[in-house]
């Protein structure tokens, strides 16, 4: 049977390693965990969802795909009654704001021993600020077409690591600009064209942290060219 599994959690499956023991946060209906099982990509996996209905949606599901011995579930706000003995945390579907609340509520996660897999639905900016603020890196950033949508989905490691670098840093992290992809290059775009509806729209009352992003992410054009040009 073939697992009905979005291109955004296809993305986020591709950042697991092999072997990972793997913790899904906000699992839904478990299909990203029940995905890394029956490919023999990840040991026994974690599920988690802060609601009943989708928990047991999982659990049946698992049941489906044969490999409910080899997860666990939990009904759990984030990452607050779950075991820590998990190396990846995978966190998808989630508003930004929704995802940086979990994760500050864990300061235990900031362990060299922890990879996260985040994909945001939106408010990616303030996962990138809160992350490189409080010590993450993040090591891969890649951009997923999903229907009509772009998503991004970010690897990172804690390493001790602090930046409070410029604000573009947040919005279109220096992974995008490493290895570009008409995805990545539209999402740039898309970035640019939102921010400047928005700073046109409030006019002299403009966001000073939108216009400084909205300077630094034309500038980067000058310096990548394959950023000049809009894909059609």
């Amino acid at each position: 049977m073939k697992i009905p599994l979005s291109c955004r959690l296809q993305a986020c499956c591709r950042f697991v390693s092999q072997g990972d023991r793997v913790a899904d946060i906000g699992c839904d209906h478990g299909y990203l965990s029940i995905h890394l099982l029956t490919g023999g990509i990840a040991k026994p996996c974690i599920a988690s969802d802060v609601n009943e209905q989708p928990l047991q949606s999982a659990v049946r599901n698992a049941e489906k795909y044969g490999v409910r011995d080899k997860m666990e579930f939990y009904l759990s706000d984030g990452v607050r009654n779950i075991p820590r003995d998990f190396d990846c945390m995978v966190c998808a579907g989630m508003g930004g704001d929704t995802m940086v609340s979990i994760l500050s509520a864990a300061p235990w996660l900031r362990d060299k021993r922890y990879r996260l897999i985040l994909q945001c639905q939106s408010k990616t900016h303030l996962v990138r600020q809160y992350m490189l603020d409080m010590g993450w890196v993040i090591e891969n950033e890649v951009v997923v077409r999903d229907g009509r949508f772009l998503y991004t989905v970010i690897s990172a490691s804690w390493q001790d690591i602090y930046s409070n670098g410029p604000f573009v840093d947040y919005y279109y992290s220096p992974c995008l600009l490493e290895s570009p992809t008409p995805e990545s290059i539209e999402y740039y775009h898309r970035l640019v064209k939102r921010l400047r509806i928005s700073v046109n729209a409030q006019g002299e009352n403009a966001d000073i942290e939108e216009e400084t992003v909205l300077s630094q992410l034309e500038a980067l054009a000058k310096h990548y060219p394959f950023l000049q040009e809009e894909a059609q």
